[in-house]
């Protein structure tokens, strides 16, 4: 009994802390973050696991689930989670990146407390620090339907997640030297498939298990540095039903392209001759093209695998004409009962347009990336901690760019901050001026993908935008010498993150902040800063300010 009692008012103080709502169900974790020896090219490396598991163990929640999950870090460095396409809705305490959160000392451990608070989707979760990315930390996080939320399609006879990526076989330590010393990572060594590398031909445990006449849901992630990849399933279609959170127009593919950071769940029905298949991902838009695969078995199928892939796309205009045929599933319920098409975001005036041009320089004969001529740099102090102790002064600049961006080929080092109205609809164009392809994302929201085109925005390019049913989601890519534009609300306080998805260019400062402050400074816009938050720079060690009130 007293066991009951003393858990029942550790669940009533972790509410209290997170700000949840304490009728929804709590998930507990405990994971161990730890150097150990991998090989999923065949090459001894050192790897970063989670309690043993490379990739990190899987979460399995459901809408408004409030996740706690207690890291220990062994590791020799400082080390972040990060929760990409978790909105942490009033909470970017949680967010897990430099700009928002203390790392995590090596020897000490920290609690992410957050609610994926009406949400659905498949999700990643992966280190923010350093380039610890390069060498594991990162897993899925599937978050399901309420039961009383209806889903668009029969409930699947199981579900599979397929983590997909480029790799490297040096260590993240020499990739990071690399970084430091103003080179860049090179092309990646290999692909993964949950983990592994496959060759063709190559005897392979089958991955993946399938009955024949039934239809299985697959929830694919690209979890890579570097690389745009194809996904592909010999002699089989994937029909698109999620992605990133939102339902879709349910399409046939004979293959997808999957950008960095980029989810999508598809359906797959067994309907071929009982024996093996290759899946297989492979490298896009690289002079040299990685593929790896994996085998997805029928149950008492025989047969071996087809040596012959089913080939893989080219060029980007295949990739952009794909993009185009994405849309919102407009009469599906998502998190909430009601239909994802009853927000009308077409018709919303838009108050702000945000042009942010990357580009590619040296600093003192260092290689470095950013927006609009400056190359963002993570302060000693978080500067949500800055920001909320009243230094923001003493540690960064708000506004060091500006909305429409000035001709300059050359890059300043420094804390690239934007101040953000509360609750400002607002147009952020993502021009890539460049030859390789980009893939960015913000922390915090999903936003409307209207357009994604070449050439070079101008205000005309409006006339063609989706305003009816562009997909809501978190990342957008950019093709070369091309442009995408989204909509989005600025109504969730907090600092976030905007970053390139391509790892070596957002640890090369092609990232910034959005300061979304609401003036009410009151618990119905924003949470408290959490009792367990570690404080660095220049405010370890002060008093915390008076908290909000509602």
């Amino acid at each position: 009994m007293a066991a009951e009692v003393i858990l029942k008012l550790t669940i009533c103080f972790l509410a209290l802390m997170v700000g949840v709502q304490g009728g929804d169900p709590y998930l507990f974790f405990t994971w161990n973050v730890t150097y150990g020896t991998i090989s999923p090219l065949g090459v001894p490396q050192q790897g970063i696991l989670i309690n043993g598991q490379f990739p990190g163990p899987e979460i399995n929640a459901t809408s408004n689930n409030n996740i706690v999950v207690n890291v220990f870090n062994n590791l020799d460095e400082p080390f972040l989670l990060t929760w990409s396409g978790v909105q942490h809705r009033k909470n970017s305490w949680q967010d897990g990146v430099l700009g928002t959160n203390c790392p995590i000392a090596p020897g000490t451990n920290f609690t992410y407390k957050f609610q994926v608070k009406d949400q659905i989707g498949s999700y990643i979760y992966h280190p923010s620090t350093a380039l610890h990315r390069a060498a594991g930390g990162f897993g899925s996080l599937r978050v399901h339907s309420r039961l009383l939320i209806p889903v668009p399609y029969p409930d699947p006879a199981d579900e599979y997640t397929v983590l997909i990526g480029d790799w490297y076989v040096k260590s993240h330590k020499i990739l990071r030297g690399f970084l430091d010393s103003g080179r860049p990572l090179g092309r990646p060594d290999g692909v993964l498939i949950n983990g592994k590398g496959g060759k063709v031909g190559v005897n392979q445990e089958p991955l993946f298990t399938m009955e024949p006449d039934k239809t299985y849901k697959y929830r694919v992630c690209n979890v890579g540095l570097k690389a745009s990849l194809n996904f592909r399933i010999q002699g089989h279609k994937l029909k698109l039903v999620e992605m990133e959170g939102s339902h879709t127009v349910q399409n046939l593919y004979e293959s997808l392209d999957v950008h960095i950071g980029q989810c999508f769940s598809i359906l797959v029905a067994a309907d071929q001759d009982p024996k093996d298949y290759y899946m297989v991902a492979s490298t896009r838009f690289l002079k040299e093209v990685q593929t790896t695969t994996a085998i997805i078995r029928y149950k008492n199928g025989k047969g071996e695998a087809s040596t012959e892939l089913p080939p893989a796309p080219i060029g980007w205009a295949w990739s952009l004409n794909q993009f185009r045929t994405f849309r919102w599933n407009l009469t599906a319920s998502a998190a909430r009962p009601n239909p994802q098409g009853s927000y009308r975001y077409g018709a919303i005036n838009i108050t702000r347009t945000i042009r942010l041009v990357n580009s590619v320089s040296r600093v003192n004969g260092k290689l470095r990336y950013g927006f609009n001529g400056v190359s963002h740099t993570d302060p000693n102090t978080p500067l949500k901690l800055a920001e909320y102790f009243n230094l923001a002064d003493k540690v960064f600049k708000y506004n060091v760019i500006k909305d429409e961006p000035e001709k300059t080929t050359t890059l300043t080092i420094q804390p690239n901050v934007l101040n953000m109205t509360f609750r400002n609809f607002v147009e952020i164009i993502f021009e890539n001026h460049e030859r390789s392809l980009q893939s960015y994302h913000i922390d915090g929201y999903s936003f409307f993908a209207v357009a994604v085109e070449p050439g070079t925005w101008s205000p005309e390019k409006r006339e063609n935008y989706n305003l009816l049913d562009a997909v809501s989601r978190h990342t957008v890519q950019v093709f070369p010498k091309s442009w995408a534009a989204i909509l989005l609300t600025f109504d969730n306080a907090g600092m976030w993150n905007i970053r390139s998805e391509i790892w070596e260019r957002t640890y090369l400062g092609e990232q910034l902040y959005a300061s979304v402050l609401s003036p009410e400074k009151s618990l119905r816009d924003e949470y408290n800063i959490p009792e367990n938050t570690p404080l660095c720079g220049i405010v370890a060690g002060l008093p915390k300010p008076s908290p909000y009130t509602i």
